[in-house]
């Protein structure tokens, strides 16, 4: 179900164990051939799927598209908040949603920026409101082992603009892509043990803006792997781990049965 679809008096109807499931984004340059909106538009494609696949057992937020992407800011395009805006925002939509006395809030995250923010948003709130059951998941941890398999290209190939993202946007709005202006690119790390990619994380964190780290093309890993296959494939593995997670959530909070 899509929050603002439906009626006052319908969403007020609704069980209140239903897990509400909102989707922050990113708005920004991804390289010379994928559109601002590719972020926004994996994390929509994936909340369309999840409302598709559960229909009345989860309830879908409208998205938060414009988040933090400060590291994009070289490149024409990029829009972003601050951490401290974002985590303002956020937060007053999640109070407004626990309000009306949901339970289960599941932040879905598309854009790898919103991975720190996301983590304190999900403390605060979740340490302000003992109540509720909050959570976030990353489309691109939840599967990481059936997402693995599916990578052809080299550690770096999956990162930013990559053989994973160009594919789901092949499979998702194709007519968006300027294949001519693909690039592979794997990211510059200045020091080894930093280096990760969107499966691996590094042994220590060092901050690079993205056009440090991909040597000013905004591009980070082989789009050359990419196909829309693959992107079918992709969406599969992630939606199924999505809906299982859900799932998951809505019966683990469940309230016990009357027994009289």
């Amino acid at each position: 179900m899509k929050w603002e679809e439906l009626t006052s008096p319908k969403l007020g109807a609704i069980d209140r164990n239903t897990p509400v499931v909102l989707n922050i984004g990113a708005i920004e340059q991804h390289g010379g051939h994928l559109p601002l909106v590719t972020d926004a538009l994996i994390g929509r494609h994936f909340t369309d799927r999840i409302d598709a696949a559960l229909g009345e057992e989860v309830l879908v937020v409208p998205q938060i598209p414009i988040c933090c992407s400060h590291h994009h800011m070289d490149f024409p395009g990029t829009l972003t908040v601050r951490h401290e805006t974002l985590l303002a925002y956020l937060t007053d939509v999640l109070e407004s949603i626990v309000a009306h006395g949901f339970r289960n809030i599941v932040l879905f995250n598309s854009h790898g920026g919103n991975l720190a923010i996301g983590q304190v948003a999900l403390e605060k709130f979740g340490n302000a409101h003992p109540e509720v059951e909050i959570f976030m998941l990353t489309w691109w941890r939840i599967a990481a082992e059936a997402l693995a398999e599916l990578q052809e290209s080299e550690f770096g190939g999956i990162g930013h603009a990559c053989e994973f993202e160009t594919s789901l946007v092949q499979l998702i709005a194709p007519d968006l892509i300027d294949p001519a202006a693909q690039i592979d690119q794997l990211a510059i790390h200045a020091f080894e043990w930093a280096a990760a990619d969107l499966l691996r994380a590094p042994r220590a964190s060092h901050h690079q803006t993205m056009h440090q780290l991909t040597n000013g093309t905004g591009v980070s890993g082989c789009s050359s792997k990419a196909s829309a296959l693959k992107g079918q494939a992709i969406s599969d593995v992630v939606t199924r781990a999505a809906v299982d997670m859900l799932r998951d959530i809505a019966r683990s909070n469940a309230e016990p049965a009357d027994p009289g």
